[in-house]
């Protein structure tokens, strides 16, 4: 069970709702790219799941069928009122109402493994990915669906256009998987932008033993701040030339040619 277009509009003009620009709210409309979300997600009625930006329920409703227990976040009061009405004879649903920018999620989640499975609004999406890999280890994997360039980053792999201080993140924290499109014609109102879903899965890189991350990331950030300088350059009074060869960098290479190691090994000399 989940909403079709009429639905969605029936439940908008019903409950006197619009979307909300401001929050990116796109309706999902499409049953069977909910069905598809769902199949890849890969959860059981055994797995512990947390959408985030639920809106009106058409995700909601898809993963609810599996029987997984869900929790699911909505910042829009008057969504959420009509969500709860939706799912009121559902046991396997809770619905929270907060920002998912703010929320104690360790606190709310617990330390139980959780999965990740939403449909993001493209204005939060890539902080708020990276926060909850950085924050919150309970959210062991997630299947999420971003703007197709903040996927497109994500994935990237070194050397690539799009590789940039939050490839080298999600890296870090995981292995992402590019694994499907969703036109844009599946969402009320239709984004003037393709979308992509992307399948994060959490493991532990044996390099980074004994690395600080906090200085990585750093490292990484002013790196790319300046992404086409030289290192020598964008990296200028953060790491000398006696530091580079130790870490056996090139001070002439530019931030996209460093791998995941690389920045791992750099980091290793400077926090010396």
């Amino acid at each position: 069970m989940t909403h079709s277009r009429p639905a969605i509009r029936s439940l908008l003009e019903s409950g006197g709702l619009a979307p909300r620009r401001e929050l990116g709210q796109n309706f999902m409309v499409d049953p069977n790219t909910v069905r598809r979300i769902v199949d890849l997600a890969d959860i059981s009625a055994d797995d512990h799941v947390v959408e985030i930006g639920a809106g009106l329920g058409s995700l909601t409703l898809g993963l609810a069928a599996t029987g997984a227990d869900i929790t699911a976040v909505e910042v829009d009061e008057g969504l959420a009122a009509t969500l709860v009405d939706l799912t009121e004879t559902l046991s396997n649903v809770h619905v929270i109402i907060g920002d998912a920018m703010t929320i104690d999620w360790n606190t709310m989640l617990g330390t139980a493994p959780h999965v990740l499975v939403a449909n993001l609004p493209y204005n939060i999406a890539t902080p708020l990915v990276c926060d909850l890999l950085d924050e919150v280890p309970a959210i062991e994997r997630m299947l999420v669906l971003v703007q197709d360039e903040a996927a497109d980053r994500f994935v990237a792999p070194p050397g690539s256009r799009q590789y940039g201080a939050v490839s080298v993140k999600i890296a870090h924290h995981g292995i992402a998987t590019k694994v499907g499109r969703v036109p844009a014609t599946v969402f009320l109102p239709k984004p003037n932008v393709e979308s992509a879903l992307v399948d994060i899965r959490r493991r532990s890189h044996p390099e980074a033993e004994g690395v600080e991350i906090e200085t990585m990331h750093h490292l990484v950030r002013t790196a790319f701040g300046q992404r086409r300088k030289m290192l020598r350059r964008s990296l200028d009074g953060v790491v000398s030339p006696e530091q580079f060869a130790d870490a056996n960098i090139e001070p002439t290479d530019r931030p996209e040619q460093l791998g995941l190691v690389d920045w791992y090994r750099l980091t290793r000399v400077v926090q010396q």
